[in-house]
């Protein structure tokens, strides 16, 4: 200790000082004598520990909240697709409700961050206060404590006894000998010494077993090494042992013990099970192989005995007898080797429970643990729900077998001498053994054998079936539990897969040889595939859909799932639903796979229909009366609309062996309650005739009639097998409908009912017909690129001109064929016809709207319903309305014949009449234009033939374009204007087309034409003069009348034309009371008269004052004027142009004459009538 000179502490001191300085500190003074500032809230909030107890970062919350939602959205994009439409809906609202809480949650989260710096700041000073609390209570403790171990710890009294050794010999004498031997080691054996005695202890371990010890016959394989023995028990352990000492009561205590066991399987906690024990197992281990090979031994009385204790006695070996301590050794070890694989076992069981079997899987330990019990496929108890039970239902058991593992004793038989069973050899060792080593006297313990009995109890009625048990345990084999692989899950899957393949032969069996083997009775229709273990019964039900029935191995559970085309995502529904009612009801699988058959078909029909486009129901308004017409081997029906014709079905019928089809007609019967439908007619079709033999009509291949009864279900009324297919041997791909088979099918129902809807028309008329061969019917039309494959094995229906055109016009027009034609039945346009007419002479069509096609020169399409082919002659009409096709043929017809006829006779008209000027300009079948004079053009069409009136014609007059003017001498063109004005190029013939059209409606067409183009060839002088003369009055008086006149007053003449009737035109003039007359005469003359004579009155009418003159007025001095204008028409000395003859109201000239003269009177009434 260091003291001071004057006797003062220096710690004392130094411990003075440091308390001045804290003073001072404390009253904020610093060494120099100066107070320190105060520290400012920044750095007081530095001193505060940071606490994140129980807080998260915001940002990897909202950063885990957004991967969730997208890793939810990835994952819905890709199962999505594959979910039906409810499906999908459902799902997707599911997670946007889901969804919303999350975020409405993270936002509520967002808002309350917001005080997350006040709320951390409050949580640090919590944090400070608390730790300055700690200190304060630590300090409290500190004290205590002091005061409490100060008081012990006082210096004992001094040893003065022990100094005086110390001091005197330099070590202590009175030291108690338990000290020195816990802290005076003792020298250690040199090596030598160590081997020599354990080579002195191995001698002694081998004298003794070879000469003494009753060593089982099971452990007879040791070796002696390292001072102790080695026993090997082969699947068992491996086990050392080693004697106490050399002396002859020596026992032998345990040294170690390694179990040969090897864990299989599932490698997961394995460590839990070590080969070798070691730690607190390992103790309990050897104090036990101790004390039972120690049994006998005596072992040194205690040195004190609590008085009032009565010791134990220990036990003693009877006469005769001789200790066994290394049976009872292998006693032990071998229970506890066994024990040990059957708790690995358990452990394996338990395992499987945890990972998905436990509900399944009901694990237990019987028998002091020296059993193992698992019974698999348990099914949970049902509720106590009453429930009104089927009557064909039966109880299925509470589990489907139960796989059993213990330890029983291996004995051999009496026979045999008992004891443990070992083999001839071993029993004489074991024998000659006791003999040589005991003598007469027995051992203290015999040998205990033990062995793994491992049994299955498959549990009758499982799933609803019985199952040979010795046939599946050959195939099994023998259970065994294998120390070098436990494997439980092997094992247990063994004896489950075996199960499940009995019970699914079982179902095979009954399937092919049950009520439904007519179904299922075909090779190949029910296969029982095991691959790769795992066995699955494979149903064929048709075409490519095969249904896979499996047994689940973990739940016991059928599954019913689909491989086939159909098998999707929307299909896994209905099957889950399948397997639910099966496991509930296993009896009804016979009949699940009898409906799911059907479903199937029904599906795969369906789907080939919706695939087509085609409109199919499965269910109509029929009745079951009506149903019974489709047979009594019916057990589905498809029903397919034709939409071209909606009261008519292709129904396919499901039987159980193939496909039935039927052409029906439905009637919906509106006096019904429920709008009941009936079939009026029910016609059978054979597929293989349709789609085989393409030379067969269809009077063999379908039936048509009404109220079938079911005993002519199928059968035909003509030539030929029957229809229902029935004739042909069995094939096992009957239900596999090809997609263009159901096409051909619904092409010919629409044929069919095409061709019956145009036969009905021809009834309704009387109109005979036939069924001629198809072929070649529209090579040569513009419609061949509109026709089916199926085509040719449709007839065409002919019928005679005859019949079909009787009263029609120009009957005689067309040769004595006539095809009408179905069309667009093939396809999903609206169903057409055609008639093919070949007209008895060949007229080409000429004009631009003629023009030839680009797939043929000789075919023109002059509308949408008529194509001609000039070459051939034929002319093809198409109606859009099968229901109304003969009218509209004969419609068109009319129509068509009238046009040909007029053509036909304008082109006769420049030979047999001689004129030239008459030519044929454009013909297209529905408008027929030609010249009748020079370049003057009338065009001819007809409309509303199949009217009451018979129908009434178009006339548009025209001129075409001007040619080099070549004089005829037969032409009856006027002679050219005198004046060079530009004539508008109209034809005066306009103005008389009502008049002229009635022309044709009267008596026969050719000579009516005839006499209309003898009428505007003979009136054309007239018409043309009388526009010249308003053309050139209009000219003459608009150059007068600009600046002084109105627009309208000075284009407008002081006369008027117009057409009175048939070759009659009037000149009125401006006053209204005086007019011209023209009138065509025969023999080609042009009358022109005073309009106020009529040329059907007797005696002129006498003059009446003007006031009472009604009507129109003669003309002052009409006839001094005719007589003035013919002298002036009429040149002097020079050729006549046509003959002149004046009579008393007018004159009458030829028509080459017209136009001088009319023009020289013209003038001069006009000039009388404005007082000129």
């Amino acid at each position: 200790m260091d003291v001071s000179t004057n006797g003062t502490s220096r710690t004392f001191f130094n411990m003075q000082k440091q308390k001045a300085e804290a003073l001072a500190i404390m009253n904020g003074l610093t060494g120099n004598g100066h107070y320190e500032p105060e520290p400012t809230l920044e750095q007081l909030e530095m001193e505060l520990p940071v606490v994140h107890d129980g807080q998260v970062p915001l940002g990897d919350l909202l950063s885990r909240v957004v991967q969730a939602i997208y890793a939810e959205l990835s994952e819905l994009a890709e199962t999505l697709p594959n979910m039906s439409d409810s499906a999908r809906k459902r799902t997707i609202a599911d997670w946007v409700v889901k969804t919303k809480k999350q975020v409405v949650k993270l936002y509520a989260i967002t808002k309350w961050a917001r005080d997350a710096e006040t709320v951390q700041k409050c949580m640090n000073i919590t944090a400070f206060l608390m730790n300055q609390n700690q200190q304060f209570e630590d300090v409290m403790g500190g004290l205590t404590y002091a005061r409490e171990s100060l008081d012990p710890a006082r210096l004992r009294n001094h040893d003065l006894l022990t100094s005086l050794d110390v001091l005197t010999s330099g070590t202590y004498k009175r030291l108690p000998s338990g000290i020195k031997k816990s802290i005076v080691p003792i020298p250690p054996l040199k090596d030598d010494e160590i081997i020599k005695t354990l080579s002195a202890m191995e001698d002694t371990i081998r004298y003794r077993l070879r000469m003494t010890e009753i060593i089982p016959v099971e452990m007879s394989q040791h070796r002696i090494a390292g001072g102790r023995v080695h026993f090997t028990v082969p699947n068992l352990f491996e086990t050392s042992v080693c004697l106490r000492g050399a002396e002859k009561d020596d026992g032998w205590f345990f040294v170690g013990v390694k179990f040969l066991i090897t864990v299989g399987g599932d490698m997961t906690g394995t460590h839990e099970f070590p080969q070798e024990p070691s730690g607190v197992l390992k103790r309990h281990v050897a104090d036990e192989a101790d004390a039972r090979m120690a049994y006998y031994l005596s072992l040194p009385e205690p040195a004190e005995v609590p008085p009032g204790t009565e010791v134990p006695e220990r036990p003693k070996l009877p006469e005769g007898t001789v200790d066994a301590p290394l049976v009872r050794l292998y006693n032990f070890l071998q229970m506890m080797s066994m024990s040990y694989q059957l708790q690995i076992l358990w452990y394996q069981a338990m395992r499987m429970c945890s990972l998905g079997w436990g509900q399944y899987l009901k694990v237990e330990m019987l028998n002091g643990n020296r059993t193992l019990t698992v019974s698999y496929w348990t099914r949970p108890n049902p509720p106590n729900v009453p429930r009104p039970q089927a009557p064909n239902r039966i109880k299925l058991p509470p589990h489907g077998g139960t796989l059993i593992i213990s330890i029983v004793e291996n004995s051999a038989t009496q026979q045999a001498g008992g004891g443990p069973a070992r083999s001839p050899v071993a029993r004489m060792l074991a024998e000659l053994q006791k003999k040589a080593k005991l003598g007469g006297a027995r051992p203290s313990d015999e040998v205990e054998g033990l062995k793994f009995d491992v049994k299955w109890e498959p549990v009758k009625g499982t799933l609803g079936v019985g199952i040979d048990q010795d046939e599946t345990m050959a195939a099994i084999g023998e259970l065994l539990v294998d120390s070098n692989n436990l494997d439980f899950e092997s094992m247990l899957h063994k004896v489950i897969t075996a199960h499940a393949k009995a019970i699914l032969k079982v179902f095979q069996l009954q399937l092919q040889r049950g009520p439904t083997r007519n179904v299922f009775s075909p090779e190949g229709k029910v296969i029982l595939d095991s691959n790769g273990g795992h066995h699955v019964l494979r149903v064929h039900l048709c075409a490519d859909e095969v249904v896979v029935i499996s047994i689940d191995t973990r739940t016991g559970r059928m599954n019913l799932r689909d491989t086939g085309d159909l098998a999707a995502a929307g299909r896994g529904p209905r099957f889950a639903a399948i397997s639910d009612r099966l496991n509930e009801n296993p009896n009804m699988l016979l009949e699940a796979l009898i409906r799911l058959r059907f479903n199937t078909i029904t599906d795969l029909v369906e789907q080939k229909a919706n695939y087509l486009g085609l409109q199919v129901f499965r269910h109509r308004n029929f009745s079951k009366e009506e149903l019974q017409k489709l047979g009594p081997a019916a057990r589905g029906t498809m029903y397919i609309q034709l939409s071209s014709f909606p009261s008519h079905y292709l129904v396919l019928v499901i039987t159980d062996e193939d496909f039935r089809y039927a052409l029906i007609s439905v009637k919906v019967l509106t006096d019904s309650m429920y709008g009941n439908t009936i079939m009026e007619d029910i016609g059978w079709l054979d597929v293989r005739r349709i789609r085989g033999d393409r030379t067969v009509g269809s009077a063999t291949d379908v039936i048509v009639g009404p109220h079938m009864g079911a005993s002519q279900v199928g059968q035909k009324r003509k030539r030929g097998a029957g229809a229902s297919g029935h004739d042909g041997p069995r094939r096992e791909d009957n239900f596999n409908l090809e997609t263009q088979t159901l096409r051909e099918l619904y092409a010919y129902c629409c044929a069919r009912v095409a061709y019956t809807k145009v036969e009905a028309q021809f009834k309704l008329r009387g109109i005979p017909y036939t069924h001629v061969n198809p072929t070649s019917i529209l090579q040569s039309s513009a419609l061949s690129h509109i026709q089916s494959s199926l085509a040719r094995s449709i007839p065409a229906l002919c019928v005679q001109s005859f019949d079909i055109l009787s009263g029609a016009p120009a009957a005689e027009a067309a040769m004595a064929n006539i095809r009408v034609i179905p069309l667009n039945w093939w396809s999903d346009k609206k169903a057409q016809v055609v008639t093919c007419v070949k007209l008895k002479y060949v007229q080409q069509p000429v004009g631009k709207r003629a023009a030839p096609g680009q797939s043929s020169s000789d075919i023109i399409r002059p509308s949408k319903r008529i194509i001609y082919d000039a070459t051939e002659a034929v002319v093809s009409f198409l109606s859009e309305e099968v229901d109304t096709c003969v009218d509209e043929f004969l419609e068109e017809w009319a129509r068509v014949s009238k046009m040909v006829v007029i053509a036909r006779e304008v082109a006769r008209m420049a030979k047999e009449k001689k004129w030239q000027d008459v030519r044929l300009l454009s013909f297209d079948l529905q408008t027929v234009e030609f010249s009748y004079a020079s370049d003057y053009t009338v065009s001819i069409s007809c409309t509303d033939q199949l009217s009451p009136t018979g129908g009434s014609f178009e006339l548009r007059f025209s001129r075409c374009a001007p040619s080099r003017p070549v004089p005829h001498p037969n032409t009856l063109a006027p002679p050219p204007a005198p004046f060079t004005y530009q004539q508008p190029r109209t034809n005066p013939h306009e103005e008389a087309e009502p008049y002229l059209r009635q022309i044709l409606r009267h008596g026969p067409l050719a000579p009516s034409l005839h006499r209309l183009v003898g009428l505007l060839r003979d009136t054309l002088p007239v018409a043309v003069e009388l526009d010249r003369m308003t053309a050139a009055a209009r000219e003459e008086r608009a150059p007068h009348g600009r600046g002084r006149l109105s627009k309208g007053s000075a284009e407008e003449p002081w006369f008027d034309t117009f057409v009175k009737g048939m070759g009659w035109w009037r000149v009125l003039y401006g006053d209204l009371r005086h007019a011209l007359d023209l009138r065509l005469m025969t023999g080609k003359r042009i009358a022109i008269m005073d309009a106020s004579h009529s040329l059907f009155q007797g005696s002129p009418t006498p003059p009446q004052a003007d006031s009472e003159q009604l009507g129109l007025q003669p003309i002052p001095d009409f006839r001094a004027l005719v007589l003035d204008a013919v002298r002036a028409a009429r040149p002097l000395g020079g050729a006549s142009k046509g003959r002149i003859a004046t009579v008393d109201v007018g004159v009458v000239c030829e028509g080459s004459a017209v136009g001088p003269v009319m023009r020289a009177l013209h003038e001069r009434v006009l000039k009388k009538l404005k007082g000129g």
